[in-house]
C-alpha cells in the first residue's frame, strides 16, 4: 500500500487519505491488528480513515508513525481480527425496483435476489444517516447505477443497491438507491439509547436470510 496522506484533525485525531475503498479496508485491517494503547476509534469512509486517539496515552507523532508504518506494509494484514460479530438480517425481496434493476443488469429478478441473499457482506463504513451501513462483498458482481431521480421518501427497513454497495435504511428518509427488498418487521438498525447505537458498525459481517412474504 502506498500514497497515504495523513492530516491532523484537531488534537485528538488524524485523517488518513488513500486511493480507494480497498485501500481503506486494507489499512483498517492492518491498524486493527496492531492497535496500540490510546487508540479510541477507527472510522472508515470511502477513501479516508479517521484515527481517534488519546494524546495523553499515544502522542500524535507516534500515532502518525504507526499509521504510516501500516500503510507501508507494516503490521499483520494476513490475519486481521475477526469481526466483532455477525448480524443476520431477515429480508423479503419485494422492493419496487427489483424487476427493473434486474433487467438493467441483464439477469432475472430471482437471480438478483439470490445473489444478494447468498453473498457474504461486511460493513465497510457508515454514513448518510445514523445507523446506515455501506455493505460490500467480494462475491457481489454488480455495479448498480442510482435512480435518475431520488425518491422523496424511502421507508425504514428498505434495502437498496447503489454502485458496489448494498444498504438498509434505518429510518424514513429521501434516497436514490434502487430498492430490492424490505427487512423483517421489528428490525432495529439504530437505537440512540443503546450502548452501541448502530447495529451495523464498520467491520461487522452481515448475512441476509430470506423470509416468507
Amino acid at each position: 500500500m502506498s500514497g497515504v496522506r495523513v492530516l491532523p484533525m484537531g488534537e485528538r485525531a488524524l485523517l488518513a487519505e488513500v486511493d480507494d475503498l480497498a485501500a481503506v479496508l486494507a489499512l483498517r485491517a492492518r491498524l486493527a491488528a496492531s492497535r496500540p494503547d490510546g487508540v479510541a476509534d477507527l472510522v472508515p469512509a470511502a477513501r479516508t480513515l479517521l484515527v481517534a486517539f488519546d494524546p495523553r496515552v499515544l502522542p500524535a507523532a507516534a500515532a502518525r508513525t504507526w499509521i504510516e508504518h501500516a500503510a507501508d506494509g507494516g503490521g499483520d494484514a494476513a490475519t486481521p481480527p475477526l469481526p466483532a460479530r455477525t448480524v443476520t438480517l431477515g429480508i423479503r425481496y419485494d422492493g419496487p425496483d427489483l424487476a427493473a434493476t434486474a433487467d438493467l443488469l441483464g439477469v432475472a429478478p430471482r437471480d438478483l435476489a439470490e445473489s444478494h441473499r447468498d453473498a457474504a457482506w461486511s460493513v465497510a463504513f457508515t454514513g448518510f444517516a445514523p445507523g446506515f451501513g455501506y455493505l460490500v462483498s467480494e462475491a457481489w458482481p454488480f455495479d448498480v447505477p442510482r435512480l435518475d431521480a431520488p425518491r422523496t421518501r424511502v421507508p425504514a427497513g428498505a434495502v437498496g443497491l447503489a454502485g458496489a454497495f448494498s444498504g438498509a435504511y434505518p429510518r424514513e428518509t429521501p434516497g436514490g438507491w434502487r430498492l430490492i427488498g424490505t427487512l423483517e418487521a421489528g428490525t432495529v438498525l439504530f437505537d440512540g439509547d443503546a450502548e452501541s447505537p448502530a447495529l451495523l458498525a464498520p467491520g461487522t459481517a452481515v448475512r441476509f436470510r430470506e423470509v416468507a412474504e
